[in-house]
């Protein structure tokens, strides 16, 4: 399977002047925990950094920064991993180990920002799997045990 088959399109983005409090609105107005930081927020969207409300959370409340005058882009991690849209799963699944991140902005054959790929979706993917493997057994014994009947 794809990252672009499982991926969620609807990332939420920001320019990497936002500041955090403008970021901490966004994240409550789309109901999510993580903003993906662009160059161009406007235009072609190419990602640079990640923030999580974690983020926010450890590295300007905790240290008594202010929200209203520090921006994203002081404290999104230095380097981004991502994944492409035309990648395999297992490919992500991967990089996210090798790199111990939770999180994947999901480019398209641009660059561009096209979506985000978590481990909350690949874990759904893979419970779902399960569950499928597991009926096929339990529709294998029940049709074992009506034919010895």
């Amino acid at each position: 399977m794809l990252v672009k088959d499982i991926c969620t399109l609807d990332a939420v983005s920001c320019g990497r002047d936002t500041n955090i409090l403008e970021a901490a609105r966004l994240m409550r107005l789309h109901h999510t925990g993580d903003l993906i930081i662009v160059d161009d927020p406007q235009g072609d969207r190419t990602p640079v950094g990640i923030v999580t409300d974690r983020d926010i959370v450890v590295e300007v409340l905790a240290a008594e920064r202010d929200p209203a005058t520090t921006r994203v882009s002081g404290i999104m991690p230095a380097r981004l991993v991502i994944a492409s849209a035309a990648e395999d799963v297992a490919e992500a699944v991967e990089r996210m180990r090798l790199h111990g991140v939770r999180r994947l902005p999901v480019v398209d054959h641009d660059g561009s920002l096209l979506g985000i790929v978590t481990l909350d979706d690949i874990l759904t993917l893979h419970a779902g799997q399960a569950a499928t493997l597991a009926a096929i057994v339990a529709k294998e014994q029940t049709r074992e045990q009506r034919s010895r009947r």
